[in-house]
């Protein structure tokens, strides 16, 4: 479901949680660890089903990042959002 900008919670929320709060530069640290990894991997259908699973995981990171780095005027080229 993608939800319209004006539902979304304001990026300076974003930014307070993971970059201000001490607990939430842990979880952040702990998402990107656990779920930012290169979403290709190599082999048959197990893998292609491994890639998109993967390329899920991985949006929901780069979502909060973007939306820190929209808390601080730094947008991402267009083509890079995650979606």
């Amino acid at each position: 479901m993608i939800r319209r900008a004006a539902d979304l919670l304001p990026a300076e929320t974003y930014s307070r949680v993971f970059e201000a709060d001490p607990n939430g530069v842990a979880i952040l640290d702990e998402l990107t660890r656990l779920f930012a990894r290169p979403a290709v991997v190599d082999g048959g259908i197990d893998a292609i089903l491994k890639t998109y699973q993967r390329d899920g995981a991985r949006r929901v990171v780069e979502f909060i990042i973007n939306k820190i780095n929209e808390a601080h005027n730094i947008h991402p080229p267009e083509d890079s959002v995650a979606q």
